[in-house]
């Protein structure tokens, strides 16, 4: 596979992992670490921001689509957005910290879309947790090459 084909794959798993279908990019991004031919700190930068874009599309949908929220493609169900507007409403935007924690991260950068949390705070945020975790994972996988 070319290199370009690998960092897309990486990118879009990212991607999906942030967003409505379930994906595993810490799955992904360990096999390409684990196989040792591409450059760590770029393998990390592109899955982090794969990940940011898609909590972004998150937070979009927060601002912008709420009507759609009962809708079977909504990308949290009632329970994950009440559980993580609470978070949100109790800890404010420091909760987005939190948007790497499976489960509550999704839902979180939705409800920061709801309640309007501005993008520059947002984006500062999601890509410090974001890229935190995948910093972490390499550390933690490249700890057993």
């Amino acid at each position: 596979m070319t290199d370009f084909g690998v960092y897309a794959g990486l990118f879009a798993i990212a991607f999906l992992a942030a967003t409505i279908l379930p994906a595993q990019s810490e799955a992904g991004l360990s096999a390409l670490l684990l196989a040792g031919d591409r450059p760590v700190l770029l393998l990390v930068a592109v899955a982090s921001a794969g990940n940011t874009l898609g909590a972004v599309v998150n937070w979009l949908l927060g601002r912008f689509i709420e009507r759609f929220r009962g809708r079977r493609w909504f990308p949290a169900s009632p329970a994950q957005v009440e559980r993580a507007s609470g978070w949100y409403r109790r800890y404010g935007y420091w909760s987005l910290l939190l948007s790497w924690v499976p489960f509550i991260g999704d839902p979180l950068t939705l409800v920061a879309g709801l309640l309007r949390e501005p993008l520059w705070r947002f984006l500062a945020l999601v890509t410090l947790a974001k890229t935190g975790r995948y910093v972490v994972v390499a550390m933690i996988v490249l700890q057993w090459v």
